[in-house]
């Protein structure tokens, strides 16, 4: 009887460690950088996207440079890569080339669009 007991705690304890880790991805959370997921990571790429009209979104992930809480790394229909940087609002704070794409130097590409 102790024993089925144990078992059933167990199992109890590993279901809820796994819903909680489900929660937390699916609010937002990540460890692996460019793969936030959940509502607010989705309104970040459709964001994103409206502005720059279209694209494909290669990453989005929490940022704090320029003041921005969203980075969306978005491949452009041009085939130029660039950060569009969000604010909580997800209003755009800046359009930068990505420091990865052709080794750009990370200034900003062209503005707005």
């Amino acid at each position: 009887m102790l024993k089925e007991k144990t078992t059933l705690a167990v199992g109890a304890a590993v279901l809820a460690v796994a819903a909680g880790g489900g929660a937390y991805a699916y609010a937002g959370g990540s460890d692996d950088e460019g793969n936030a997921t959940g509502p607010a990571a989705n309104k970040a790429r459709a964001a994103a996207l409206a502005h720059l009209g279209g694209g494909e979104v290669n990453a989005v992930e929490r940022d704090n440079e320029k003041g921005a809480t969203w980075e969306v790394e978005v491949t452009r229909t041009d085939g130029s890569t660039v950060d569009v940087r969000l604010d909580a609002d997800y209003g755009v704070i800046a359009v930068d080339r990505d420091h990865e794409d052709s080794g750009a130097d990370g200034a900003d590409a062209g503005g707005d669009s």
